[in-house]
């Protein structure tokens, strides 16, 4: 179920990055909206080691 968020998150990243590029607005707007980006990216990274946590639990127990 992780990898699903995981891959969702990193395919939203690719498309709002893309988004962001072909956009050609200020420097300023470009900031904000990559400021977002980089939560959302850093979100998908958590919940991907959030998964590589729980495996590696569950190889201990």
């Amino acid at each position: 179920m992780l990898d699903i968020i995981f891959w969702i998150g990193l395919v939203l990243c690719i498309m709002r990055a893309v988004d962001i590029k072909k956009g050609g607005g200020d420097a300023d707007t470009n900031r904000k909206a990559l400021n977002g980006l980089v939560a959302l990216n850093m979100a998908s990274i958590g919940t991907a080691s959030l998964g590589l946590a729980m495996v590696a639990v569950s190889l201990i127990l």
